[in-house]
């Protein structure tokens, strides 16, 4: 008996049976699946030029997928993704959206589906350093995931150094965020290199609904809404409570404070640049216990750091500065590694770019946060979030908003090595989207002892983007060099 990871409802849970069970074969029921609101407000951005993907680079030990000639296997890896494609309705589906009046955009099988389309391989011409490779995966990105095909892809570029192959997956954010996502890419990956393999099954696609079935869905969706904002009417008292209770973190969120304006915010325009910053998980850890704060108060205490080296480096005042943080808080509430869709709130925390100690730095960073966790902004409800034409004029307006200036990302994933048709992921980087004028990026994950964090950025807003990773780099040093020092003592 042995430990394997399998994905049951969109994310990952224990067993101890041997290999994942697939999905009886067999057509499949047709379930009316809508956009939440939050999912559809990950919708409109891609309008605007601002494509909501989000996604992970990971390296490989490709020992296992590369034939003697050093071809990459594709075919071989094609087989592992295809048997596990059951565990993930989402990846062999498209999102369809109605005509005027009947509802929402859904979810609908594909009438086909072709793997080669979305399992892609790109051979390196020679063993590039981490700076071409970046520029590479940013390639790949950028190019638009096709809506009359399932929003996802996985590419593989065989031809690093020492036999490694980089993997790039892509998913658009209306699937899943980044605590979906871990679960998602974990659907492929096994605890062991030589989990047994499973069978591909047989696939019908659900009929698509008509339009009578999509009418009487809408018409349904809306007489449920229209009951449930009488019945806030019919209970005024209980109404206003909860908006009682709702307003204080409306206030601290988007109200109470304004970012202040900088270089960097600007409205974002198409291209990106990427860095990556290796990390230790255990050492960052040991730097948050050391000053009684959290693993994620380290990663913004670092992040402010790169920040004033940013801003020094453009000759910018950053004399009593203190930039905003957009902070992603987690509302899944399925056991780890289960986690589907898109549930998550959001965090503002201050960032006191004017304070030169790094230590003073995060023990400002961590009374704040430790503060700002009882502000946590739901998704929205009620007209706003039901309503299209609202979603879109907001969206709309983010290009011009004032409430953060930087967006910071920590997404824990798997704690053990896990494998790919037999080969290891050696490292995994997290990429996450930017849109409005946010223009800088930057998404932690935990794997296997190890908190690399990758930064994405505007490539017209920060050409400059080594510079804030080096000072990254350097924040964290300070810290861990800190603890060193007064051990010496």
């Amino acid at each position: 008996m042995f430990l394997t990871l399998v994905l049951d409802g969109g994310g990952i849970m224990n067993t101890s049976s041997g290999a994942p069970k697939p999905a009886q074969p067999g057509p499949r029921v047709a379930i009316m699946e809508r956009l939440g609101p939050q999912d559809l407000m990950l919708l409109w951005p891609d309008d605007l030029g601002w494509p909501e993907t989000i996604g992970a680079l990971a390296i490989l030990d490709g020992t296992r997928l590369l034939d003697p000639d050093g071809r990459f296997r594709v075919e071989a890896v094609r087989e592992v993704i295809e048997s596990r494609l059951p565990l993930v309705p989402r990846f062999r589906q498209l999102l369809y959206t109605p005509r005027r009046g009947l509802g929402w955009p859904l979810w609908v099988d594909a009438r086909s589906f072709d793997l080669t389309e979305h399992v892609r391989v790109l051979p390196l011409a020679a063993p590039p350093g981490e700076a071409q490779l970046l520029r590479t995966v940013e390639q790949l990105r950028a190019l638009p995931l096709d809506r009359s095909r399932p929003l996802w892809e996985m590419w593989f570029l065989p031809g690093l150094a020492d036999d490694r192959v980089a993997m790039f997956m892509k998913v658009h954010h209306t699937i899943a965020d980044g605590a979906a996502g871990v679960a998602l890419l974990g659907t492929f990956l096994d605890p062991s290199a030589d989990a047994p393999t499973m069978p591909a099954r047989s696939w019908t696609p659900a009929p698509e609904p008509s339009s009578r079935d999509l009418f009487e869905d809408n018409l349904r969706r809306r007489v449920q809404a229209a009951e449930g904002a009488l019945s806030k009417l019919l209970r005024p008292a209980v109404t206003l409570h909860q908006a009682q209770e709702r307003w204080p973190a409306v206030r601290e969120g988007f109200i109470k404070e304004r970012a202040p304006r900088t270089s960097f915010n600007i409205p974002i325009g198409r291209h990106r640049r990427m860095a990556v910053i290796h990390g230790s998980l255990d050492v960052t850890k040991q730097i948050a216990h050391n000053h009684n704060a959290k693993l994620n108060d380290v990663l913004m205490s670092a992040v402010a750091g790169g920040l004033r080296e940013l801003l020094r480096g453009r000759e910018e005042r950053i004399e009593d500065l203190v930039l905003r943080a957009f902070v992603p808080i987690s509302l899944h509430r399925e056991k780890p590694g289960q986690a589907h869709g898109n549930q998550d709130g959001m965090m503002f925390v201050p960032l006191p770019i004017g304070e030169a100690d790094p230590v003073r730095r995060l023990q400002l960073i961590a009374a704040a946060s430790a503060e700002r966790k009882k502000y946590v902004v739901r998704p929205p409800e009620g007209l706003v979030a039901r309503n299209r034409v609202l979603q879109r004029a907001m969206v709309r307006r983010f290009a011009h908003q004032r409430w953060a200036n930087v967006y910071i990302a920590n997404i824990p994933g798997p704690p053990i090595p896990l494998y790919l048709g037999g080969a290891q992921l050696l490292e995994v980087f997290p990429l996450v989207p930017i849109s409005a004028n946010i223009t800088l990026g930057i998404a932690a994950l935990s794997y296997a002892g190890q908190l690399n964090i990758t930064v994405v950025a505007d490539a017209n807003a920060l050409p400059d983007i080594e510079v804030f990773a080096e000072g990254v780099r350097n924040s964290l040093q300070a810290l861990r060099s800190f603890r060193a020092r007064t051990d010496a003592r």
